[in-house]
């Protein structure tokens, strides 16, 4: 019995070892290659085959900063996380507020992740909420953090976003939503993006709600204090 628990240790060690490799060379690999897909487009596409909707395909098409319109970069960053540029993965100020707020509306739960955490969610982990999910994203995030620069987690961020059922990337959103590259959206179109980010398969672009409208408003705004177009070359997240 001793003896099988020391296997069974074992090879828990194991799997945690190679799961750290997959994982540290994923980074390391991504920090100069396109990504070909995420774990959230892998994960939506194999549900999609086991309920039998095989005419579901998760789309992106890859596109460097330079190929898409500083609004958009800018947009991101005003509707979900405006310390980006500063903090080193963790926004503790607004962990600490959602903790607050979570203990008081249990039935209203609010996140704090930064763009850095999304993207290391969307990137290499599965959909749904668990501490081990937050524990593994965590040291993805850090590690993504030492090795990417804060452009490359923009770039790679609005590369594999979710805009809408089967619609992952800025690009692939920009040609459905608006028939253009994302290198022509307007602060508009890009505000609009943005908005439907906190759930796509809810909120469209395509036929965007009240509540849609109004966040787009607020977007807007926030990009306009924030610099504009500026903000992005000043804090070196676009060419």
């Amino acid at each position: 019995m001793k003896w099988r628990r020391l296997s069974l240790k074992g090879f828990l060690w194991r799997l945690v070892l190679v799961f750290a490799l997959f994982w540290g060379g994923g980074i390391a690999l991504f920090s100069v290659v396109p990504v070909p897909f995420s774990a959230v487009m892998a994960e939506r596409q194999i549900s999609a085959w086991l309920s039998g909707d095989f005419g579901y395909v998760a789309h992106s098409d890859w596109v460097g900063m330079d190929e898409i319109s500083p609004w958009m970069g800018l947009a991101v960053i005003a509707a979900e996380d405006q310390k980006f540029p500063q903090h080193w993965g963790f926004d503790m100020a607004a962990i600490e507020k959602a903790l607050s707020h979570n203990e008081r509306h249990e039935n209203r739960i609010r996140g704090a992740s930064t763009l850095s955490q999304q993207t290391a969610k969307n990137l290499f982990l599965w959909d749904g909420r668990s501490w081990v999910r937050k524990g593994l994203e965590a040291g993805l995030t850090l590690g993504m953090e030492t090795v990417w620069s804060k452009r490359r987690i923009l770039t790679v961020y609005l590369n594999i976003a979710e805009f809408g059922e089967g619609i992952f990337g800025v690009e692939a959103a920009a040609q459905r939503y608006f028939h253009k590259p994302a290198s022509r959206l307007t602060q508009a179109e890009a505000a609009l993006l943005a908005a439907v980010l906190p759930n796509p398969l809810r909120f469209k672009a395509d036929a965007p709600s009240g509540y849609v409208r109004n966040r787009q408003a607020w977007i807007m705004r926030q990009m306009r204090q924030l610099g504009g177009e500026e903000y992005m070359r000043r804090n070196g997240l676009y060419p």
